[in-house]
């Protein structure tokens, strides 16, 4: 995508700032109702995966909005079935749970990777319609997004990762060993929306070349399939009190110097 086709930072920021405020919403809407939500982002790397989720989170309470992203499984994780590593980390009333990356690995980076057999994959994908099915009949609200980028923005952002030292610890040796089998992901990608795009957990597909237009549509989408209200608040007002301008500074014995 051209520079001249992305959202200007301007106008970005000005939709983000309306949007916080309608996740602050969300989440006392959340709170005072004890509703559960679970969000998933699924995509290949470098699709803009933790981007979306911070844009989501910078304004809201880590209290209520809780972000998920698990590492590889331990041997003993390995031995039980596959989504049980997941299960605790759902919502509980009150809560949002945002996956980054979620039980979707089976069918994405392991299968490509090599990392489970084929016979896994399609138990796996023969499976988990009914496992989100029990999920959201437990009252959760289940999003499933997947972010599609293009393979020259992939390799665009994965070599800025290379460059950049602010952004290097984004790429992994597993990011390198599966840039090569762009092809084999499209194909469980299919697979997986094939076996799980279901009536009561449908994939949603965001284009994700543009960042700041993924973020903003995301967002939209998000606030539009929660059924959220406004939550009467009181009105707050600071209390009085008394302060001893002689014992208010700080004194301790170790500062931290103002070079800035």
């Amino acid at each position: 995508m051209d520079d001249d086709d992305r959202l200007g930072r301007k106008d970005y920021e000005k939709q983000l700032k309306v949007f916080h405020g309608e996740l602050v919403k969300l989440q006392e809407w959340v709170k005072h109702t004890g509703a559960k939500v679970c969000v998933l982002f699924e995509g290949r790397d470098g699709a803009g995966k933790g981007g979306v989720i911070k844009a989501i989170t910078e304004r809201v309470s880590p209290r209520t909005f809780r972000v998920v992203a698990l590492p590889p499984p331990t041997e003993r994780e390995k031995s039980q079935m596959l989504v049980q590593r997941y299960l605790p980390y759902l919502p509980a009333a009150g809560e949002v749970v945002i996956f980054d990356r979620s039980w979707y690995n089976r069918a994405g980076v392991e299968r490509v990777m090599g990392f489970c057999t084929e016979s896994e994959v399609k138990k796996f994908l023969a499976t988990i319609s009914p496992v989100e099915r029990a999920i959201v009949e437990s009252g959760v609200v289940l999003l499933k997004y997947w972010l599609e980028v293009s393979p020259d923005e992939q390799t665009e952002r994965l070599e800025a990762r290379i460059t950049d030292p602010r952004k290097i610890w984004k790429l992994s040796p597993m990011d390198l060993k599966s840039y090569g089998k762009w092809d084999d992901y499209s194909r469980a990608r299919d697979d997986m929306f094939a076996a799980s795009d279901s009536a009561w957990a449908p994939w949603y597909v965001a284009r994700s070349d543009d960042k700041r237009r993924a973020r903003l549509n995301i967002i939209a989408h998000l606030l539009s399939k929660v059924p959220y209200e406004d939550v009467p608040r009181d009105k707050i007002k600071l209390p009085k009190r008394h302060v001893d301008r002689d014992a208010a500074a700080a004194s301790a014995r170790h500062m931290v110097p103002e070079i800035h």
